[in-house]
């Protein structure tokens, strides 16, 4: 959700204070660096999910303030849009079991708000772009009260100097222009947070830019918008042109988005924070009482609100997390690429792949960014989003291959030994990145389902479709092994791998879900 922000005017000295201030901070963050005074005992992960609203025809539901009322649970928090909202989970260490701890907190509390918010007509999807968005909903209307977003739009609009355009082009082509971030708010994603000493940063900063392509490929679920089939993850380009403040001639001359892979591997935290500064003018001024630097030599903890705000409107897809806990600085790598869902298991899995996968990198003897540009890296996160689980991308070692084979050959295992260095148990293991195998196999993620379904009902108008495909969407579990089409598909490959025994088991459990189908018996 990012700092509360009052509604308020800023004035050019409200800038220039602003400047001198997060400077400041940032001098401070830096001789905190040096001091060692951050918790690096015993790391923690973390988890956010953004969720959109729909009513009961499966079209958006402008209705976040109702159903938090409803739900009345601090945990789920206000976003962006009038149809969004979201859930922080409780942070929780792998060692004690804290995937599963994440999908039962999880799953409790999301049934939970289900049967509240369904009381108000808000119904809760997992998915990075709601299909049934409409032009309609593109207006300033549908922002949240919060008085942050309307400022943070304000600004946007003000720096750009012009309305914002959204032109993508993938599937199909969509171009339109929006009068504020609205379209922002269609971009729901997933955060993992992973906490980090300040030596180990960069390397599980970089290590997670280097896998960011791989994540994307098999998790994309985001694959229309406003009616348009596009890109597998649409939300990528969609989130880089709708907080966009340049125009057409800053771009022009280079001048870096605010919506930012980034340019370079990093030496240390303090690079992005530094970067954050030098390339980024504010866009929320705000400015508070706290003076850092006397709180530090008093030897208690600053919270450095500045530097902090400034770094929540400068949005990496990995991005650097300053933070207090128990009055304790701690330092974490926030991933923030992907998309919710289609379910649960289906962002527990993705968490498991990126927390293991990501250390298993980090503590590697030989640095994968050592061996591979940041341009490759950043190359390969587009193409992953534009063409999803289909997805060729490089790696060193093996030059150009498939994501799917690349994560089956080479990532799964290493994902599996970084669980294993984090101390998850092997149940858990095996739970979770079997689900990400599966996708691999089958080549069926969240995206791919949606598409293929919607390519089933060419017959219907488009927006009928998008409703139908959603309502199936939002019942249908596509890793249940009574899910028909996928369970089939997946116990063939399975066969052709040579794999007879899980084959024939898969068909098993499809055939207790099924036993009168002809199709199951017979195969």
């Amino acid at each position: 959700m990012g700092e509360e922000v009052e509604a308020q005017e800023f004035s050019r000295a409200d800038r220039t204070r602003h400047r001198e201030k997060v400077r400041r901070n940032l001098d401070v963050f830096a001789r905190m660096l040096r001091e060692a005074r951050f918790d690096t005992d015993d790391p923690m992960t973390g988890l956010e999910v953004e969720l959109n609203l729909v009513d009961d025809q499966d079209d958006p539901a402008l209705k976040n303030a109702e159903a938090l009322k409803a739900i009345a649970d601090p945990a789920f928090q206000t976003e962006l849009g009038q149809f969004n909202i979201e859930i922080n989970v409780p942070p929780a260490k792998l060692r004690e079991g804290g995937l599963t701890t994440f999908e039962e907190s999880l799953r409790h509390s999301l049934n939970d708000a289900e049967a509240k918010s369904s009381e108000v007509g808000a119904h809760m999807v997992m998915i990075g772009i709601l299909p049934t968005l409409a032009p309609g909903h593109m207006s300033l209307d549908s922002l949240s009260a919060n008085p942050r977003y309307k400022l943070l739009s304000e600004q946007i609009l003000a720096a750009r100097g012009e309305d914002i355009t959204i032109a993508i082009e993938g599937a199909e082509r969509l171009r339109t222009t929006a009068d504020s971030i609205v379209p922002e708010a269609a971009c729901t994603s997933t955060q993992f947070h992973v906490q980090t000493s300040p030596d180990q940063f960069a390397a599980y900063w970089n290590a997670s830019q280097a896998i960011a392509a791989v994540q994307v490929a098999v998790a994309a679920n985001s694959p229309y918008l406003l009616g348009k089939e596009l890109w597998r993850e649409t939300r990528i380009p969609l989130f880089e042109q709708a907080t966009d403040t340049r125009s057409e001639e800053l771009k022009a001359q280079g001048v870096r988005p605010r919506v930012w892979f980034g340019e370079r591997w990093i030496t240390s935290v303090f690079d992005l924070f530094e970067e954050n500064v030098r390339f980024f003018p504010a866009l929320l001024p705000v400015t508070d009482e706290e003076d850092p630097l006397a709180v530090l030599e008093r030897g208690d903890t600053p919270t450095l609100p500045e530097l902090r705000l400034h770094n929540g409107t400068i949005y990496r897809w990995n991005r650097p997390v300053y933070d207090i806990a128990r009055g304790i600085p701690h330092l974490r790598v926030e991933n923030r690429l992907l998309a919710a869902g289609p379910t649960v298991a289906d962002t527990l899995a993705n968490a498991a792949f990126y927390f293991g996968l990501v250390r298993s990198l980090a503590e590697s003897q030989r640095p994968l960014w050592s061996q591979m540009s940041f341009s490759a890296a950043e190359e390969n996160f587009h193409t992953a989003s534009r063409q999803g689980i289909e997805a060729q991308v490089y790696w060193p070692g093996v030059g150009q291959v498939r994501a799917t084979e690349l994560v089956l050959r080479r990532l799964l295992p290493m994902a599996r030994e970084g669980l294993e260095s984090w101390g998850a148990s092997g149940a858990e293991i095996d739970r979770f990145l079997g689900i990400i195998e599966q996708r691999c196999l089958t080549g069926v993620n969240g995206a791919e389902w949606f598409v293929r379904r919607m390519h089933d009902r060419r017959d219907l108008e488009r927006w009928d479709g998008l409703r139908a495909t959603l309502h199936d969407y939002r019942d249908v579990d596509i890793n249940d092994p009574n899910n028909k089409p996928v369970a089939m598909q997946y116990a063939t490959v399975l066969q052709a791998k040579g794999q007879n025994d899980q084959s024939l088991a898969v068909m098993r459990k499809l055939a207790i879900g099924h036993p009168k189908d002809r199709d199951v018996l017979a195969a």
